[in-house]
Order: C-alpha cells, then sequence, then structure tokens
C-alpha cells in the first residue's frame, strides 16, 4: 500500500503546471484475459503502463508488479530525497525505481515454475514543472499532441524497429509483418535491463498518450492523430474510451492499455 507523501515533498513533487491523469485498460475482442496493467500517481505527476506476456496469468503477474513497485518505489525515493534536489534526481529514482520492478519480476520468473518465462514491456511518464521525463523498455509507446499534431516520444526496442532502421523493411510491410511483436527488450527476461529515459519540455494544453500495441497495432499513427484530433480537449475518461472502442472496432486483437496526462495552463495566485 501507498504511504501519503510529506507536505514537504508534496510541495516539490507537484508540478506548477496543474495536471490532469487518468487510465484504462480493456481485455479487447479475442483474448479471455488481460495482460495490460496502469496506473497513475497525480501526487507524483506519474503515468505508467505496463503490456505483459508470457502465457495465462503470468504475463499479467509481470505487469501487475512492475506497476506497482514501480510506483511505490519512486514514492519512498522521493520521500527520502526531499528539498529542492528532487528537481535533480527525478531521472535517477525512475531509473532505481524500474531497476526494482525489473529485479522483483525477473526473480519470481526465476524462482516460481507457474511464472516460468513471463515479461513484460514498461512505458512511464514523470512529469515536473515543464519537463516531462519518459522511459520505457520494450514496444509499448508514449506520444505528444500538441497543437494538433502527433509526435512519437519513444522508439520501439523490437525486431520490427531494427528492420526498419536498417530498411531492410518498409513502413508498408511494418504494418502486416507476422513478427510485429518481437521486443529485443523485456523486464522479466534478464536481471538488468536498462531503461531508455529522455527527457522533453511539457507546456500547456500538451496531452501524452502512454498506449500498449493493442492500440497501435489496431490504429496507425495518422489513424491515431485523427481520433485525438476529433477528442481536442475531451475529457481524459472520454478519451480513453474512445482510443478503447476504437482499437476495438479496428479488430480488437489485443488487450488494450491507455494511460493519459494532460498539462494545464497555471491558475493565477493558486499554488500547486
Amino acid at each position: 500500500m501507498n504511504r501519503p507523501l510529506p507536505a514537504s515533498v508534496l510541495s516539490h513533487t507537484a508540478a506548477p503546471l496543474p495536471l490532469s491523469l487518468h487510465a484504462a485498460t480493456d481485455v479487447g475482442r479475442l483474448r479471455l484475459n488481460n495482460e495490460d496493467a496502469v496506473a497513475v500517481d497525480p501526487a507524483l505527476g506519474l503515468a505508467v503502463l505496463a503490456d505483459g506476456m508470457g502465457g495465462y496469468q503470468a504475463g499479467e503477474v509481470a505487469s501487475q508488479m512492475t506497476v506497482q513497485i514501480l510506483q511505490a518505489t519512486l514514492r519512498e525515493r522521493l520521500a527520502a530525497l526531499g528539498g529542492s534536489r528532487i528537481a535533480v534526481d527525478l531521472p535517477q529514482a525512475l531509473a532505481a525505481a524500474t531497476d526494482a520492478a525489473v529485479a522483483a519480476v525477473y526473480e519470481a520468473a526465476n524462482t516460481r515454475p507457474e511464472l516460468a518465462g513471463m515479461g513484460t514491456t514498461l512505458v512511464v511518464a514523470l512529469a515536473f514543472g515543464t519537463r516531462l521525463w519518459v522511459g520505457h523498455i520494450g514496444d509499448s509507446r508514449a506520444y505528444r499532441w500538441r497543437d494538433g499534431r502527433l509526435k512519437l516520444l519513444t522508439r520501439d526496442h523490437s525486431l520490427l524497429q531494427e528492420q526498419l532502421d536498417a530498411g531492410v523493411i518498409s513502413p508498408v510491410e511494418a504494418r502486416h509483418a507476422a513478427h510485429r511483436n518481437l521486443v529485443t527488450r523485456a523486464i522479466g527476461v534478464e536481471l538488468e535491463v536498462e531503461l531508455e529515459l529522455h527527457a522533453h519540455d511539457l507546456a500547456p494544453r500538451d496531452l501524452i498518450l502512454l498506449c500498449s500495441d493493442g492500440l497501435t497495432d489496431m490504429l496507425a499513427d495518422d489513424e491515431l492523430a485523427l481520433l485525438l484530433a476529433g477528442h481536442d480537449g475531451a475529457a481524459l475518461p472520454e478519451l480513453a474510451q474512445a482510443c478503447i472502442d476504437a482499437a476495438n472496432a479496428a479488430g480488437g486483437r489485443d488487450n488494450i492499455a491507455v494511460a493519459l496526462l494532460r498539462a494545464h495552463a497555471p491558475v493565477a495566485g493558486r499554488a500547486w
């Protein structure tokens, strides 16, 4: 269970840009169980999403462990830091929290026979002030919607992405490739897995979308941009449901997970 953060820590972790956050998952139209896990933490400005794999129930164990351990460990580390050093140490704290999840999932996969072979992808966004840290492992993605334009903030850790980069396969062929879900980096496979982490600027009205491949396999980026344009300014629960409905309408071949973070303009005279 998450412990409340001390007021002194909250004063430094709460972003000057007011944030709205929401997350949702759906089993899709073909799967019997849901191996995606999501969480948002408004006090931290945190959104985290994991797409599990590894057979019946094992995938959901990996994704849920990853989300829960990362969130809890990050809260503990920020509470321990305190003071003005939090802004400097946020990337290190996020990487350390990910390492804790990686180690726990790897140990469970290698000590519990029923969980052997389980793993999960990860994508996480952490907002502080006008900065946004985005980290990922695998092919779950983060996008930014700003001024009517969609920008991909992550690069898939996948065999397909490597082939695209090498020019072996075209983007059109990639849409129908049978191996599009083979990841080259995942939690649970090795004891140490590097979180690819980058910082981005965050502006009022920015929308950050984290999603599993259950969404992006069903909707190309241009289709996703049209969906976001049609729901520009919509409440986050409505937008999340629109993403899920669109993925299901396109076939719903996998579980669908989305986590949304929207930045707002500061309110004059109010401390955040």
